[in-house]
């Protein structure tokens, strides 16, 4: 009799349980795939030699961490500012391939409207650069483009620079630097007398 009343307790639980991870075991995996998704190539994997090498690290220039944007005729006039953006963080990656390595620059940051912010997209000029030695041996000035959030106070953005490419034996010599680069400094015009 006690066998009776556990198997009815029991079994409908047991069958439930079942049928959950069936279902689970249908929607994982490959049997769901659609679409565009289908037609995606699987994940590059990690190589060990990617993982133990070694991977220089990127950093930031004295006064390349801010950039402020001012309207026409307007340079630090707070009045006058349509942004600011700061940059948080800069990272990089490394791929070794047949005695060369592709180096990925990535640069995480945020920007701020000022007072005289129009629109909802801007430009920022991210330079990247690689440094051997006294030689510059790659250098790329990148304007990113930010679309700013409808009434946010700000927005968080990321850039990549996938396109630098090192042979592995000069690896330890070179060091990478990110920031943003305004150009040179604009000419002042004499005032008419």
């Amino acid at each position: 009799m006690e066998f009776r009343v556990a198997y009815r307790r029991t079994m409908p639980g047991l069958l439930l349980s079942g049928f959950i991870l069936a279902v689970a075991g249908c929607q994982s995996g490959d049997a769901l795939k659609v679409g565009n998704d289908a037609a995606t190539p699987p994940a590059e994997k990690v190589k060990q030699s990617d993982l133990l090498g070694f991977c220089p690290p990127v950093s930031l220039r004295e006064g390349t961490a801010y950039f402020n944007n001012y309207a026409k005729g307007g340079q630090d006039d707070p009045e006058k500012l349509i942004y600011q953006s700061s940059i948080a963080d800069v990272t990089r990656t490394c791929k070794r391939n047949n005695g060369m390595v592709a180096i990925t620059v990535a640069v995480a940051g945020k920007v701020v409207p000022g007072p005289a912010a129009t629109g909802s997209s801007l430009t920022m000029p991210i330079r990247v650069a690689v440094v051997q030695g006294s030689a510059v041996v790659y250098s790329e000035l990148h304007k990113h483009q930010v679309t700013l959030s409808p009434g946010a106070p700000a927005t968080q953005f990321v850039f990549n620079d996938p396109n630098i490419s090192i042979a592995e034996s000069d690896l330890r010599s070179i060091r990478i630097y990110a920031g943003y680069d305004e150009g040179p400094p604009k000419k002042q015009t004499a005032a008419a007398e």
